[in-house]
């Protein structure tokens, strides 16, 4: 890749959660050449979450006044309550550094994202069945009785939305779930219309 790509490939990952999608985007970390989004939010963190790794932690004020200055990609609120939203900054970043951009955001934020950017990738992670995800989500222990219900009812509304993505990966397998992943970032990365630029200077060097 070169220094500078005015059109990064983006790729979006989004699921409900519990579906796994944490952990494949992680995967996508083993693909140099890529950047990963770190969104901000105003919930508080959880026990394990420290901050700038994958949120940064920010008041009600400082988002509002974000959001006012337009410095968001995508924002959204979740459950009425808490907002996240995507820093305009990690697009810039691998605009100039000739980067991969990776968004892990939900069905809200990435309808905004392909908006403003009609070629992003999105990718929707599905668990293998509402059953699974509650497991996954009682397994877990972070989440009371009454949130475990509220996220259940969210995942419904936004697995019905999963036509809105290019690609969909069932995650009942994680080694076939990261295989896939990664094998669709590989196949987006070579598409011919990513390539023109290149294989235009593959054929000059052979005087075509």
């Amino acid at each position: 890749m070169t220094a500078e790509n005015p059109n990064p490939l983006v790729i979006i990952v989004s699921g409900p959660s519990g579906s796994g999608k944490s952990t494949l985007v992680s995967k996508l970390r083993e693909l140099p050449g890529t950047l990963f989004s770190v969104s901000c939010t105003t919930r508080p963190p959880r026990t394990q979450e420290s901050p700038g790794k994958w949120y940064d932690f920010v008041s009600e004020l400082e988002f509002e006044r974000m959001a006012r200055q337009g410095e968001f990609l995508e924002s959204a609120q979740v459950f009425g309550c808490h907002r996240y939203g995507t820093p305009r900054k990690w697009l810039d970043k691998a605009r100039a550094e000739g980067l991969d951009l990776v968004l892990e955001i939900d069905v809200q934020g990435a309808a905004q994202v392909k908006q403003k950017i009609p070629e992003a990738v999105a990718i929707f992670i599905l668990p293998p069945s509402r059953q699974e995800l509650e497991r996954r989500l009682r397994a877990r222990g972070q989440d009371s009785d009454d949130s475990i219900a509220k996220r259940l009812d969210r995942a419904r509304k936004e697995v019905d939305r999963y036509r809105e993505y290019d690609y969909l990966i069932v995650n009942d397998d994680l080694d076939r779930a990261d295989n896939t992943i990664l094998a669709i970032a590989l196949a987006e990365r070579a598409a011919r219309g990513r390539m023109q630029e290149r294989a235009k200077a593959i054929l000059d060097s052979f005087g075509g």
